[in-house]
């Protein structure tokens, strides 16, 4: 619906403006390919290049109004130039006013940190759905509106997409939405002008430092997200990881804590952990679930205390837990005819491999052997190669380094910066098979009867992206059909 382009402005600091700013906006975009007529074109100055360039382009294409923080030499008379000093910063604004502030409309739940963020958001998804709310999900696997499936293009959409997503959410009456949002979207305002309900914090790990430059600066992007929560919020924090205090410092919102270990707000202790489900003392209350580690000990914890400031029983928020089954592609098993344990999960971080790899083993006989196959993505954090491959060497009886997502990079190149972490007297049980398939398949030839297989990295994905192309390609699909094979063999 056409919007008055100063109610579209309402709240947005404007250092300089150039025309009426009376007429009616149908559209507004970042994206100069996108515009129509009577669009308010946003000029972003982005990683990869500067919509200034494009201010001609997308005014010959019908827009009538441009925001930009750099005034073009040449001003048409009949489009409106507004000049601010941040424009991704603005749009945020823009967005929340076009699509009439969605945000405050249900209550939003935001979920950062380097691990655990999809499986909260999702469980959370799953636990309001059983008790008939109308939810929104905005994940890394999908974004979704009660039943129905969009697919996700990032873990946190851009601010236009977000805010399109949530009015779509408010119009079909949905109360609440769990949605991961990731550092990047920190950094690059994906979240500015969204007003959120409630943050919770996971942990923190080495990722993204070919982004963030520095660990340090991974920490201010996570920490941002609390920092802009407002003080009808709350912020929840794991106090188990040694970030967990330093990301409620300066917040507005109102502070409590989880934990499996510290003196917190929430806590659970784990008193059965079994390839069957965890069995936790939650709340001083005995609850079995499905879900299987300790990582999804502090999830599950995370997902009780959201449910319980959300105003839900506590009794009924027990009951749900549960119910609740994994998350796609986390510690996802995968059925098959052979007598043999196969385990699919995302984990593409060291410190989330460490976390599956040492569930597995706390849960394992001894007499069965541990089969890790993974890569690791190209044109991403390069730092983390090495150590991937030592942490799935040194907790793993074979490894099996193979191709992730190469991108544009060369995959035995990727297989070569993870075999610098090979400690010699660990090379034995090491191959290394470029051909992901080839790599799954070499596994389940290897296993017996008993054996344990983990293939990491991909999770849910059902492609493999090489030079642009993304080709079909399913984890737990190719692992179930490579098991069933050898079974009928």
């Amino acid at each position: 619906m056409p919007k008055q382009l100063s109610d579209i402005l309402y709240k947005v600091r404007l250092k300089e403006v150039k025309g009426a700013t009376s007429q009616f906006i149908e559209a507004v975009c970042f994206d100069s390919r996108q515009v129509k007529p009577n669009t308010l074109f946003v000029a972003i100055a982005g990683t990869q290049s500067d919509g200034h360039r494009y201010i001609e382009s997308a005014i010959a294409k019908g827009a009538t109004a441009v925001l930009c923080q750099t005034l073009p030499e040449t001003l048409h008379e009949e489009v409106t130039y507004l000049r601010v000093e941040d424009t991704a910063k603005a749009l945020g604004t823009v967005a929340d006013n076009f699509y009439d502030q969605p945000s405050t409309q249900l209550k939003l739940i935001g979920v950062t940190g380097t691990n655990g963020k999809t499986t909260t958001a999702t469980l959370l998804f799953k636990l309001f759905r059983s008790w008939q709310f109308n939810v929104g999900l905005i994940s890394t696997i999908q974004y979704q509106i009660n039943e129905t499936i969009i697919e996700a293009t990032h873990t946190t959409p851009d601010v236009l997409t977000l805010n399109a997503l949530l009015a779509r959410m408010v119009a079909e009456g949905c109360e609440f939405c769990f949605m991961e949002v990731s550092s990047h979207a920190v950094v690059q305002e994906r979240i500015a002008g969204i007003t959120f309900a409630g943050g919770i914090f996971t942990n923190l790990s080495h990722d993204h430092l070919d982004y963030h430059g520095t660990f340090s600066e991974y920490i201010r992007a996570k920490k941002g997200f609390f920092d802009q929560l407002p003080s009808t919020a709350f912020a929840l924090s794991n106090l188990d990881d040694k970030r967990g205090a330093v990301m409620l410092q300066n917040t507005k919102a109102s502070k409590y804590t989880y934990s499996l270990k510290k003196m917190s707000d929430f806590r659970a202790k784990i008193l059965e952990n079994s390839f069957s489900g965890l069995l936790l003392m939650l709340e001083n209350e005995e609850v079995h679930t499905r879900l299987i580690g300790e990582f999804n000990a502090y999830n599950l914890l995370a997902i009780y205390s959201v449910a319980y400031l959300l105003g839900e029983p506590k009794i009924e928020v027990l009951k749900g837990i549960s119910l609740l089954t994994t998350a796609e592609g986390r510690f996802d098993y995968v059925n098959n005819q052979a007598n043999i344990i196969g385990i699919v999960d995302y984990a593409h971080t060291p410190d989330a491999l460490l976390n599956v790899l040492t569930t597995i083993n706390d849960l394992r006989t001894g007499n069965e052997k541990l089969i890790t196959i993974v890569g690791c993505g190209g044109d991403r954090d390069k730092q983390k190669r090495p150590i991937m491959a030592k942490v799935a060497c040194e907790m793993s009886d074979h490894v099996i380094l193979t191709s992730d997502n190469p991108r544009t990079e060369p995959p035995d190149a990727i297989i070569q910066d993870m075999q610098k972490g090979v400690e010699v007297h660990l090379a034995a049980k090491v191959l290394s098979i470029t051909d992901r398939k080839e790599a799954i398949k070499t596994a389940a030839m290897l296993a017996k009867n008993g054996d344990i297989i983990l293939v990491a990295g991909k999770g849910h994905e059902k492609y493999q992206e090489t030079n642009g192309v993304k080709r079909p390609f399913d984890d737990k699909e190719v692992l179930q059909t490579m098991l069933n094979e050898v079974a009928n063999t």
